[in-house]
Parts: structure tokens; sequence; C-alpha cells
């Protein structure tokens, strides 16, 4: 339908305190963020079944590199079309859709007889997995008041971390209960399989939850639907508040056109929007210090160290205890210090804490096989560095990152321009993720490694100062490209 707005005065939103629905708008956070728990799951259940992959598959370091970041080329290009497919259809159906992916996938990967089978039902996995990182934040950044954006948007890191711990610890019961995650659990089906299983139960939880909440006000208005997003909008906002939000979303979107590709190019200046760029800069640094290497290869690594596979899986669970710790430091903070000033703490801290855990690898000796020996001072110093780096990173570049992707594109080019951000950020967690094992059997080494990681950290530094611009308490309405 068309629609006339009313006056709106500012582009800013007063929301009535009063006629605020905020439990309702809490409920709804966190049922879409369930998309960030099994984003986190399916993507650190991989952790605890190299072992199991490399045996069932018969694959090398390259071929094992590629069974474990083959699910990032699903992330990429789900993340790549949820953008404009939102647009069209909508974000809560594309949640939906990719619900009903991870359940597919959790259970494929598990049945997988063959590493093309395997690769196959990752790769849908992804699909869902790219889906829910962008267009989760989107759709609690457009359904929630501005000055509590940020808080609610960093429950998806929470949720995210939340899931990559349950997903370790399921692993760490899981192996411990069979006797090693390759060898045969509950009717006869090896440890490894079971850990990708279990990811069906929340998976399905997700797929029900999201049948009860309602679809984007914003996405209703760009589809000229503005009669359903007032609906919506006057249950969470109250109607004097609804009223003009409706407006303030009217006014800020195209109206000769529908979203599209089209619209990331600055049509006076004939380039592409400086917005975009920061997007895509952010999306790719947030990979590049190296995270996932910690996530997807926490047990690999520490048993590369000299641990034993039982101590690295309650490694993993720690650092991921210690993970949801730093995000609540956020979830408290970004709505008050703001978005700029917790990237930047971030990123010193992780250059630092990466510095420490490259010396700690380059100093350990190694035995006949050329296996590393952490002990004494030097396994201290990794992993209490390594594990401070998890906290500084989920208290600055993990939730801060995606809060800003859900929030700081214009409507018109929101979903575009999550489209190119989340391609880029899944292309660069698949060259990290798939280049680990590589470096890791080369002369560089883990220290290497690491280092290459410190190098990046230390750019992101000056990304932060030069080209990042704070976003708290701006309304979406208000977002410039």
């Amino acid at each position: 339908m068309s629609h006339a707005p009313i006056d709106s005065g500012s582009a800013g939103v007063s929301v009535v305190a009063g006629e605020r629905n905020m439990t309702s708008i809490v409920i709804i956070s966190i049922i879409a963020t369930l998309g960030g728990f099994l984003f986190g799951f399916d993507s650190g259940v991989i952790n605890g079944t190299v072992d199991g992959l490399k045996i069932a598959f018969n694959s090398e370091s390259a071929g094992t590199g590629f069974n474990v970041a083959s699910i990032l080329l699903g992330c990429a290009a789900g993340a790549f079309f949820a953008g404009p497919l939102s647009d069209s259809y909508g974000r809560r159906t594309i949640l939906i859709i990719s619900a009903v992916l991870f359940i597919l996938s959790a259970w494929g990967a598990g049945i997988a007889t063959s590493s093309v089978e395997f690769v196959i039902y990752r790769l849908i996995g992804g699909l869902a997995i790219g889906a829910a990182s962008i267009i989760c934040p989107a759709y609690i950044s457009e359904l929630v008041p501005a000055e509590y954006r940020g808080k609610l948007s960093s429950i998806q890191q929470i949720a995210i971390i939340s899931g990559l711990t349950a997903a370790f610890l399921s692993n760490y019961v899981l192996a411990h209960a069979a006797g090693g995650s390759i060898h045969p659990f509950w009717m006869e089906y090896e440890a490894w399989r079971w850990m990708f299983w279990v990811g069906v139960i929340p998976a399905a939880i997700f797929l029900f939850s999201l049948l009860a909440i309602p679809e984007s006000p914003r996405y209703l208005v760009t589809r000229g639907k503005s009669d359903k997003a007032l609906a919506v909008l006057t249950k969470l906002y109250g109607a004097t508040t609804a009223k003009k939000t409706v407006d303030d979303i009217y006014n800020s979107i195209a109206h000769d056109h529908k979203p599209s590709f089209s619209d990331l190019i600055d049509k006076t200046k004939g380039r592409v929007r400086p917005i975009i760029w920061v997007g895509v800069g952010l999306a790719i640094l947030q990979q590049f210090v190296g995270i996932n290497v910690v996530f997807y290869y926490g047990a690999v690594l520490w048993q590369a160290a000299g641990f034993s596979e039982n101590d690295s899986l309650m490694i993993n669970v720690v650092s991921g205890a210690a993970s949801i710790g730093a995000c609540f430091i956020t979830f408290f903070l970004v709505d008050k210090v703001g978005r700029k000033p917790l990237l930047l703490v971030g990123s010193i801290g992780m250059t630092i804490t990466l510095a420490l855990v490259a010396y700690a690898f380059a100093g350990a000796p190694v035995d006949e096989k050329g296996n590393l020996m952490l002990t004494g001072n030097l396994a201290i110093l990794a992993l209490v560095s390594a594990n401070l780096y998890v906290i500084f990173f989920n208290m600055s570049w993990g939730p801060i990152v995606w809060i800003m992707l859900g929030e700081m594109f214009p409507n018109q080019i929101r979903g575009t321009g999550l489209a190119v951000a989340g391609l880029a950020q899944w292309l660069a967690n698949f060259l990290i993720t798939w280049t680990f094992p590589m470096l890791l059997g080369s002369a560089l080494g883990l220290s290497g490694a690491y280092g290459i990681y410190m190098l990046c950290s230390l750019f992101s530094v000056f990304f932060v100062i030069w080209w990042v611009h704070e976003t708290k308490g701006v309304t979406l309405e208000q977002m410039e490209g």
C-alpha cells in the first residue's frame, strides 16, 4: 500500500517510556539471537571432530583444513544472498529458512560417509550460519529503541559464544564418555558423529520460536505494508511513537525503486559509498586477527603445544566461559561509552596479547617429532595470554562489529550493505581457517601464525582511529552513507 507520511518533525525517534513494551522487545531479541547460538554451535562443533574426520575420510592437513573450512564458503554465500533476499521476502522469513537448514546440516554432517558428502552438508550449514550472522543483528537493530540497540544487539555475540561453549562442552562430555572422539558411543556410532547430531535440538527450538515473533517493521514499510508495520510498532512502542517511527522510516527510503545493489554507488560521485568500505574493513579485520583459529582449531592448537586431547578440550570450555564474561562487559558499556572506544581498547589489548602468545610459542622447545613442548612459565604465559586475547576480542571486535554492521547502513542499503560486508567477512574467515593447518605445518609454525594475526590486530588500531565513526544513540533513520 502507499503511505502518506504525517508531519514527523525531527529524524530522531523519542520513544514514550510509559508506552514501551520492553518485555516483548527483550523476548523477541532473545529469540532472534538463537540464530547466533546456532552460528556459534555449528562453527565450534568442528573443534572436537578433527581427529575423527581425518580417520573417517583419510585426509591430510590441506584436506582436513578444507573439511573444517568448507562451511565458511557456505557462510559467504549465505551472508551475501540473505541480505537482498531479506529485502524481498522479509528478515523473519530468511531466519525460518536458516533454521531448517541448521537442522538438515547437523543431521547430515553426522551421517556423512565420505568427505564430499560431509562438505555438502557443511555447506548447507554454512548457508544457515551466513544468513543468521547478518540477519539476526539487523532484525534486532530494526526492532529495538536506539538507546538500547547496542545492549540488545550485543546479546548476539553472547549467544554466539554460548553456542561455541555449548559445542565445546558437548564435545568434551561425549569424547570423555566414549573414551575419545574417534571411539564408538551410543548405538555404536562414533562420538564425533554425535557431536554434530546434538545441534539438531537447538535448531528445532529456533525454528518453532521464530513462528512467534513479528516481521521487521522497517522491512514492512519498504514493501509498502505500513499498516502492518504500524501494528507491530504499536504493540512494542505504543501508538504515539509507532506513528512517528513509521513516518521516519518512510522518509528514509527511496520510493522510485526497491532496494538494490546499485544503491551502494554514490550517484553524484560515481563510486562505492564510503560506509560500505568501512563495513567491509570491519568485517575482514574481525577475522584477520585470528580469533577463529582459537575457536575452530583450539583442540588441535593446544595438542600441538603439548597438551592432551582431554586437557585441550577442557581449555576450550574455559576459554568459552571467559568469552561469555567478556561479552557482558560490552553488554553493560556499549550504550554508555560507545562502539569506537571499545573497539580501540580491544585492538590494543589483542595486539599485546597476540605478541605474547607468539613469543611463548617461539621460545618453546620441540620433541624428536618436532612437536612443541610448552612447560613451566612459557605454558602459563601462552595460556594466560591466549585467554586474555579472547577476552579482549569478545569485549570489543566480537560483539561490536556485529552491532555496527546491523545498524550502520541507512535503511535503503541495509540489506545490500550487509550482503557485501557479510561476504567479505566469511571469505576472510575461510582464508584464515583454511591456511592455519598449512601454517602449522610450515616453517612459520604456531609462532609465525600468531605473529601474522598480531600485525593485523595492530593495523586495526589505526583503522578504528581513522575510519570508524561512532553510532551510539543514532537512530537508524539518521544513519548516513
